[in-house]
């Protein structure tokens, strides 16, 4: 099974999948639970707004700022949310 937002969609509704369930997982699970865009992205962070393009802040900015929201359509969000 491809690792894709529609087929971890369809396990999930399979496998009745309750909030407050632990899921392990890398990154890239991660990013498909919280609907991100996969890939070389400018806001790949699910928990702050780092810029990864901004190359000349990579090892000088330490402190990003924390995202708001998953508003779908902003900032490499392409899907509603699967997990809390």
């Amino acid at each position: 099974m491809k690792e894709t937002y529609e087929n971890l969609k369809q396990l999930l509704n399979k496998l009745e999948y309750k909030y407050g369930w632990y899921i392990c997982g890398n990154l890239k699970i991660v990013s498909l639970l919280m609907g991100l865009q996969l890939g070389y992205t400018k806001y790949c962070c699910f928990l702050c707004e780092w810029d990864s393009r901004a190359k000349a802040l990579h090892y000088l900015k330490r402190d990003w700022p924390q995202r708001k929201a998953l508003k779908v359509g902003e900032k490499n969000v392409q899907h509603p949310a699967l997990a809390e």
